[in-house]
């Protein structure tokens, strides 16, 4: 633990924790004070399940202590952000047990020099059809195939009655649109909570209306940064 004259000089940092059995990265975070050592303290009481915790405990029951490594400290929080966004991206978020990526990561995160370019010289797309844009930063992967694509935009969301009028859902990843399908059935789905949410069924549009919209930006209709993945357009 940090003694109370080094808290107050580090400021903010990021941290990562080491499995000592492998030497492999497995959280990542930012904090101050001695939240680094928080994932660690009081473990064996913690009834929750994950990733990380399951982890800790396998390297407490080896006998072994998690490694702490600071990498950079004397931070502003937004820093902290910046630095701990920049880290999860560079190790890769499958590798980590982070639960989701870091500060701003949709819109300035890790990105291709094609998905660069896309995202700043793509043309503007004018929606002209009833449509459903469904936002997937969350759910987007590079490795992902059209079936699995599919699958992260169809389910499962929270909507209106307004998604009756939709004809078209565009799945967008970082304001360009992937794929457009055209809806033909919504499905009601209950989720863990209890509420209800909803998904369609529908294949790929045709070629005409994909041209219409494929690869190009969504940004004068969503804000960068907007945090509801769902907008409707002429529904």
């Amino acid at each position: 633990m940090f003694s109370q004259a080094v808290c107050e000089k580090i400021g903010y940092y990021v941290y990562y924790l080491v499995d000592p059995r492998t030497d492999i990265i497995f959280y990542v975070g930012k904090g101050k004070g001695n939240r680094v050592f928080q994932h660690v303290k009081g473990i064996s009481e913690e009834n929750t399940f994950s990733e990380k915790i399951n982890i800790i405990k396998e390297i407490i029951s080896y006998g072994l202590e998690v490694k702490y490594i600071v990498l950079r400290h004397g931070l502003t929080e937004k820093e902290a952000f910046e630095v701990e966004s920049a880290v999860i991206d560079f190790v890769g978020l499958e590798q980590l047990t982070n639960e989701v990526y870091g500060h701003d990561a949709a819109d300035r995160g890790k990105m291709t020099t094609d998905e660069i370019n896309a995202i700043y010289d793509a043309e503007e797309v004018i929606i002209t059809d009833p449509v459903l844009i469904i936002n997937i930063n969350r759910l987007f992967k590079r490795t992902m195939g059209k079936e699995e694509l599919y699958y992260s935009t169809r389910s499962a969301w929270k909507l209106s009655k307004r998604r009756e009028n939709a004809k078209y859902a565009l799945s967008v990843y970082r304001g360009i649109v992937r794929e457009v399908y055209l809806i033909e059935k919504w499905n009601r789905k209950q989720i863990e909570d209890g509420k209800t949410r909803w998904e369609f069924e529908g294949p790929v549009a045709n070629d005409e209306i994909r041209n219409k919209y494929i690869a190009k930006s969504i940004n004068k209709y969503i804000k960068r940064g907007a945090q509801n993945p769902i907008k409707y357009v002429n529904c």
